[in-house]
């Protein structure tokens, strides 16, 4: 059998050779095209983006991906008319920036109109991004996507876990398998008890705040007069140069007095639809007049049919005729996401609670 021959050490005989057609001395024809600065740039091209190269894994990605942030859907996915892919997130984030700049959403694709009438979830594509492998972050060993949670919970030996005396105050952090180590060397078990009252005193400051919300909640169940309504705020354009959006709600009465609730976005901000972070603010005004001070508290929280996440804040006023508007305060929606998720609707749906204090 005769030895291979590299590709550049061809015989000076071989590089003086004429081609077919006589038009010169042929290029060694050995020489990968891709490397060939003389090939024509479209075939090289077309050599390099060869798909068979390429593993079906990264070729469904490029298809499956959402077109707005280019990244697999985690969760929901939707489509406008024409078939375009937008994971939940951006699909959200697209119909509140668009009731923002009091616009109609579209596609950025084929811009089309979308809307949650207009657009549906594509299950197919769901169950497709599920069953694609994906690293675990902790082991690196790609799972598909529909098991990767469950191992990262449960099965994977590099998982970061806690002692189990961190109820003591071990602050010990680390992989799974060298869980059983630890806990057998941890010298919480053996620290006395006054060290370890020491260490459960300022853990009990951390819980302290909560259980406080927790007891003025149910202090307030005991109330007198407790009255709750489900508002719902409109969007409303200012009448200034620069318009600014604001939400209100019609009237509403609540413990025999008319009442009107109005929020904004950004703190009234310019143009709130430029900014990633987005907060609401919220005013209760009393429309009726009062014999005397009306002393309350009140609270916002989502309505029975939202998946909204807003954690319970509990405001204190004193009404009168004089001074019947509180301040805006903010609504305590846990980040900017549960905040697009109100701004997408045409309308805001909230439950109100007023709780009034008895002299």
């Amino acid at each position: 059998m005769s030895e291979e021959r590299e590709p550049m050490a061809s015989s000076s005989s071989a590089e003086q050779e004429d081609t077919p057609g006589g038009a010169g001395p042929a290029r060694p024809l050995l020489l990968p095209p891709e490397q060939d600065q003389d090939w024509p740039p479209k075939k090289r091209l077309r050599v390099e983006a060869d798909p068979g190269s390429v593993r079906l894994e990264e070729r469904l990605y490029s298809v499956l991906c959402c077109t707005v942030c280019l990244d697999l859907p985690k969760a929901s996915v939707y489509q406008c008319t024409n078939g375009h892919l937008m994971c939940a997130g951006c699909f959200i984030h697209l119909l509140a920036d668009a009731r923002l700049k009091e616009e109609q959403a579209t596609c950025p694709n084929c811009r089309c109109e979308i809307s949650k009438s207009l657009c549906c979830r594509n299950l197919a594509v769901e169950k497709a991004v599920s069953e694609l492998p994906s690293e675990c972050g902790f082991c690196m060993k790609a799972f598909p996507r529909s098991l990767l949670d469950r191992h990262k919970k449960e099965e994977c030996q590099d998982r970061v876990t806690q002692c189990k005396y961190k109820r003591i105050g071990c602050p010990w952090q680390g992989p799974f398998h060298e869980l059983t180590v630890h806990e057998s060397e941890c010298c919480h078990p053996t620290k006395t008890g006054n060290e370890l009252m020491e260490i459960l005193d300022e853990m009990d400051q951390t819980h302290k705040k909560e259980m406080q919300l927790y007891n003025s909640i149910f202090g307030l169940l005991s109330f007198e007069k407790i009255g709750y309504t489900e508002v719902q705020f409109r969007p409303y354009r200012t009448d200034d140069f620069i318009t600014r959006l604001y939400y209100e709600t019609p009237r509403f009465t609540v413990l025999n007095q008319t009442w009107v609730l109005k929020a904004r976005v950004n703190d009234s901000e310019r143009n709130p639809n430029l900014s990633c972070k987005r907060t609401l603010s919220f005013q209760l005004i009393l429309k009726s007049k009062v014999n005397s001070p009306m002393e309350c508290s009140f609270l916002l929280l989502n309505g029975p049919y939202d998946d909204v996440k807003i954690h319970p804040v509990i405001y204190h006023f004193a009404f009168t005729n004089e001074n019947n508007e509180t301040e805006y305060v903010p609504l305590p929606i846990i980040d900017s996401v549960e905040c697009n998720k109100l701004l997408a609707a045409k309308n805001i749906n909230l439950r109100l609670f007023i709780f009034q204090i008895q002299k």
